[in-house]
């Protein structure tokens, strides 16, 4: 079947564009940062698909786009999805640029290592670039193993010098790699998944350059000071698993990890959601989540804040027309008493208007703290999305 003969149903355009506005109620911390209150920009995402041979072949197009009014490096282009897609009975294969995602926590995607981090999208990590690969997955029914080549390593995004959530010091843009092919060395992964009963996990393992890289503090010549990137190759062995039993999840992430110039370390992430279906007498879902968070490494790994903290929220779903949901929930850490709160609010207004608030209030930093280069970057952001 031809592109010229092909029926209306095999080919699908869709997606959205976004008005977005961040709004920063403090003033900026450092000299030299942005000082604009209210940071406005537009998304652009538009979506194709064409199916043929039955629906067995797929080609999926996804662009992104985005102009940011206050931070240049926020304006940028990006493929999500360019890919290939073949299915047959016991076994699929996606070549081209694709997105994957492991994990099952609510507070930290710890274990979520194919894709790399589009940061100036959000703090949250949430976002990820698009990702060179080929993938190969065995359905069978003992479970689905899938085989990753990816080729072409993406660099985290960062704010710009001037921006808003940029922390402490600048980072410079030229990162440095412990392979000699740098940028062009070519990953693996495998990864072993199965549902037995009420329990659903997965086994993984990923060799290559990790997608946290080293932040070294530098001065350059006119003593400024910065930091550079640093990409090292690991050894990541991950497991997730679910657990679902009437109104509980049990959840947990875990992974081992070596390679950098630290020592092997062991991370996780574990709690639950309970969830008071019809709550209040009515068709609204109560969802009540908590998680702990445990991260062993070492000062020659990338830095993290999440070494010993709890994680407490809520989730409210009104199960409405307008598909009104709410997520609020608060990062306490265990050792220097900061938190992190965090909402996530989303409503239909149309069929094809949609409105999202989403919110993070960094509290009580210590000013040793990695946190403290965000001390004063606490935000509301509103969206206004149109889907086509």
């Amino acid at each position: 079947m031809t592109g010229l003969s092909a029926p209306a149903q095999d080919f699908d355009f869709s997606g959205f564009v976004a008005g977005e506005t961040r709004i920063f109620p403090d003033k900026a911390q450092f000299p030299g940062q942005n000082n604009s209150h209210i940071s406005p920009s537009l998304v652009i995402q538009p979506e194709l698909r064409y199916r043929w041979n039955g629906r067995d072949d797929r080609i999926t197009f996804v662009p992104f786009l985005r102009l940011d009014a206050d931070d240049e490096n926020r304006t940028h282009v990006d493929i999500r999805e360019l890919n290939w897609y073949r299915q047959a009975d016991d076994w699929d294969v996606v070549l081209g640029v694709s997105k994957v995602f492991w994990g099952v926590a609510e507070s930290r995607h710890l274990i979520d290592i194919v894709n790399q981090t589009d940061l100036v999208e959000s703090p949250d990590q949430e976002d990820k670039l698009g990702q060179p690969m080929a993938n190969l997955n065995l359905l069978r029914d003992w479970g689905t193993l899938s085989f990753f080549v990816l080729p072409g390593f993406r660099e985290r995004t960062f704010p710009d010098d001037d921006a808003r959530l940029r922390g402490a010091l600048p980072i410079d843009d030229d990162p440095s790699y412990e392979s000699s092919a740098e940028e062009w060395h070519v990953d693996f992964a495998l990864r072993y998944s199965q549902t037995i009963g009420d329990w659903d996990f997965g086994l993984a393992h990923f060799y290559g350059t990790s997608r946290e890289p080293q932040l070294i503090p530098t001065v350059d010549s006119d003593g400024n000071a910065f930091l550079r990137q640093r990409y090292d190759l690991i050894h990541q062995t991950s497991l997730d698993a679910q657990y679902t039993t009437g109104p509980w999840l049990l959840k947990l992430e875990a992974l081992t990890r070596d390679g950098h110039d630290g020592d092997r370390f062991f991370a996780a992430v574990g709690g639950f959601e309970y969830t008071f279906f019809g709550a209040f007498e009515s068709n609204t879902d109560l969802g009540l989540l908590a998680e702990y968070l445990h991260d062993g490494r070492d000062s020659g790994t990338p830095a993290t804040p999440f070494e010993d903290d709890i994680f407490l929220g809520t989730r409210l779903a009104l199960n409405d027309v307008e598909d009104t949901e709410l997520l609020a929930g608060v990062i306490l850490d265990l050792d220097q008493e900061e938190r992190i709160f965090s909402v996530e609010f989303e409503r239909r207004l149309s069929d094809n208007l949609n409105l999202e608030i989403e919110g993070q209030v960094f509290d009580n930093i210590d000013s040793n703290d990695l946190l403290s280069g965000f001390e004063d970057d606490s935000f509301v952001e509103i969206r206004l999305s149109w889907f086509f």
